[in-house]
């Protein structure tokens, strides 16, 4: 779905940079990537860093110049972090995904060298500028980083759909309105038993935990729970 969307790095001088690269672009089910004139490429530095994503690399093409590079793109980002001094149409990675989610052309996301980026004469080869909101003081970031930020933009805008596989994925249905108000019966009850719940100040103590529980919205079991400390609460005042 993301196909058309093609990562450019230009003269990246570090090859555990573009492994990086691929293995963000992959954890974002992107697999389009062009170099153009990697100092060292391939390189075991880029197949470690890749983490497994080896094929993003195996299928990457090399090229020797930028124009090359982006000769089938129809519309060209590149990534630039500075001011430049004649002033260029600009769109943020959010802006460009909600902008060009969905479409049909290729479109390439250029980014420059690790410590310089693009030159003026690549800008000029594209049609934005793209931009990744910083912190003014510290702007400069990582060349993975930078396009991991990217590539979750366009991830998100295309409306891909991804599981949740953490925990029990609320199993248990929520506990009921009825069986809520008998746990404040019963939790109000238990406070009293045990000399924490003052008469006079009754009502806006529960009138708080019943906002803090509402909040957390229990499920049956986790209910269940809570009355059986509340139970042995009971029992061990008593004896």
């Amino acid at each position: 779905m993301l196909s058309n969307f093609k990562v450019v790095l230009v003269e990246t001088s570090h090859p555990g940079n573009i492994g990086a690269v691929a293995r963000a672009m992959k954890n974002m089910g992107m697999d389009q990537l062009r170099l153009v004139s990697p100092k060292l490429f391939p390189h075991a530095d880029a197949t470690a860093r890749a983490s497994g994503a080896d094929d993003v690399l195996r299928e990457a093409g090399v090229y020797s110049s930028l124009q090359d590079a982006i000769a089938d793109c129809q519309v060209v980002l590149g990534a630039s972090a500075r001011d430049r001094t004649i002033s260029w149409p600009s769109v943020t990675a959010r802006e460009a995904a909600g902008r060009w989610r969905g479409c049909i052309e290729n479109i390439a996301l250029v980014f420059g060298r690790e410590n310089s980026g693009l030159k003026n004469h690549e800008l000029d080869l594209c049609h934005y500028l793209l931009r990744i909101p910083c912190d003014p003081e510290y702007s400069s970031l990582n060349l993975a980083a930078a396009v991991q930020v990217v590539c979750y933009e366009l991830f998100v805008a295309s409306g891909q759909e991804y599981p949740n596989t953490i925990g029990d994925q609320w199993e248990e249905p929520l506990a009921t309105a009825e069986q809520m108000e008998g746990f404040y019966l019963h939790l109000q009850q238990t406070m009293a038993d045990i000399g924490f719940l003052h008469p006079e100040r009754s009502k806006s103590i529960m009138r708080r935990l019943r906002r803090l529980f509402n909040r957390t919205q229990l499920d049956i079991k986790e209910l269940d729970i809570l009355r059986g400390i509340l139970r042995f609460s009971q029992n061990h005042n008593l004896k």
